[in-house]
C-alpha cells in the first residue's frame, strides 16, 4: 500500500517535465512540415505540368504525337439479313395460311353437307362404280385371308407327312419282320409331302397375286379417287362461296378473287375426275385377266392334288411358270456349292 502511494506521487511530480518534452517535439514536427511545404511548388503553374514526389521534381509534358480514337464516330454494328431467308420464310407463312383457309372452308362444307344446309356435286354413275371398286377390294381381301388360313393349315399337314414319312422308313430298316409295310408307308407319305409341297407353291403364287391386285393396284386407283373427292369437296366450298356473294359486291376485289379460286378448284375437280374414270377402266380390265389367270390356276391344282394326279398338278405349275422346289430339297454343305 506504502509502494502505490510513492509510485503515485512520483508520477504527479514529474507531468510538468512530460508536457513540457511533448510541446518540444510538436514544435518541431510542425517546423519539419513548414520545411518541406517550402520546396512544393505553387499551385499556379501550368496544369499541363507532372510532378514527381521526389525533391528533384521533374516536369513531364505529355506528347502531343499520340492519335486519339474518336469513338464517338464508330458505327454500329449492322446485321446482314439474308433475303433469300426472308422469301423461304415468308413462302412459308403464305403456305400455312393457304393451307388454315382451306382447311376450314373444307370442314365447314362437310358439316354442312351431314347438316343438310348446302348440296354437294354428286356424279351417280362414278360414284356407284367407285363404291363397287371399294366392295370388290374388301371381297378380294377376304378370299385372300381365308387361303393364307387354308396354307398355313397345310403347310402344317405337310410338315406332319414329312415326319410321318421319316418315322415309317426308320421302323422299316429297325424292323424287318414288318420292313415291307412300313417302307410303303413311308413311300405314300413321301408322295402326298410331295405333291403337297407342289400345291404349297400354287397356293403361294395365287396370294402374291392376290395380295399385289388389292394393295399396290386397286390402292394406286383409291388415292386418285381420295384425291378427286377431296377436289369435290373444295370446290362446292368455294362454289357456295361465290353463291353466298352478294349482287352489290360482285365487283368487289374479294368477290373477284373468290371466283378465281371456284374457276381454277373447278377446273382442278374436272381433271381428276376424268383420270379418275380412265383409271376404273384400265383397273377393271386388268382385274379380270389377272382373276382368272389366279382362279383357274387354283382350281386345276387343287382338283389334281386331291385326285391323286402328280402329273397335272406339275404340268398346271409349269402353265403358269411357277419355279418348283423339290420336295425335302435341302441346302447342300458349303464345299458342294463351289
Amino acid at each position: 500500500m506504502q509502494l502505490h502511494c510513492i509510485q503515485k506521487k512520483l508520477f504527479v511530480a514529474s507531468l510538468p517535465y512530460i508536457c513540457t518534452v511533448q510541446s518540444k517535439n510538436m514544435s518541431n514536427s510542425q517546423i519539419s512540415i513548414h520545411e518541406m511545404l517550402k520546396d512544393t511548388p505553387s499551385m499556379n503553374e501550368s496544369d499541363s505540368a507532372i510532378h514527381s514526389g521526389t525533391e528533384d521534381s521533374r516536369v513531364y509534358k505529355p506528347s502531343n504525337s499520340l492519335a486519339l480514337k474518336n469513338y464517338s464516330v464508330l458505327s454500329s454494328p449492322k446485321i446482314a439479313v439474308d433475303s433469300s431467308l426472308v422469301r423461304v420464310g415468308a413462302s412459308k407463312i403464305d403456305s400455312i395460311k393457304s393451307w388454315s383457309i382451306s382447311t376450314y372452308k373444307c370442314t365447314r362444307q362437310i358439316m354442312f353437307e351431314k347438316l343438310g344446309k348446302s348440296q354437294r356435286t354428286v356424279d351417280s354413275e362414278l360414284e356407284a362404280q367407285i363404291e363397287q371398286l371399294r366392295e370388290t377390294q374388301r371381297k378380294y381381301l377376304s378370299i385372300l385371308r381365308l387361303t393364307r388360313a387354308f396354307s398355313s393349315h397345310f403347310h402344317h399337314i405337310v410338315s406332319t407327312q414329312h415326319s410321318l414319312a421319316e418315322a415309317f422308313a426308320d421302323l422299316a430298316q429297325k424292323s424287318p419282320e414288318l420292313q415291307e409295310e412300313f417302307t410303303c408307308n413311308s413311300e405314300a407319305q413321301r408322295n402326298l409331302t410331295k405333291n403337297g409341297e407342289l400345291l404349297l407353291n400354287a397356293l403361294n403364287f395365287f396370294m402374291s397375286s392376290i395380295n399385289t391386285l388389292c394393295n399396290k393396284t386397286i390402292d394406286d386407283t383409291l388415292i386418285t379417287i381420295r384425291q378427286y373427292e377431296t377436289a369435290r369437296i373444295e370446290f362446292d366450298a368455294y362454289r357456295m362461296d361465290l353463291e353466298s356473294t352478294k349482287p352489290e359486291l360482285l365487283q368487289n376485289q374479294f368477290s373477284e378473287d373468290v371466283e378465281k379460286k371456284f374457276v381454277r378448284h373447278r377446273k382442278l375437280y374436272e381433271k381428276l375426275r376424268g383420270d379418275v374414270s380412265v383409271k376404273m377402266q384400265f383397273l377393271d380390265e386388268n382385274r379380270i385377266k389377272v382373276m382368272h389367270k389366279q382362279l383357274v390356276l387354283l382350281h386345276n391344282a387343287i382338283a389334281a392334288y386331291f385326285s391323286g394326279n402328280a402329273i397335272v398338278l406339275e404340268n398346271t405349275l409349269k402353265q403358269f411358270n411357277i419355279k418348283l422346289k423339290a420336295p425335302n430339297s435341302s441346302t447342300g454343305s458349303w464345299i458342294e456349292q463351289f
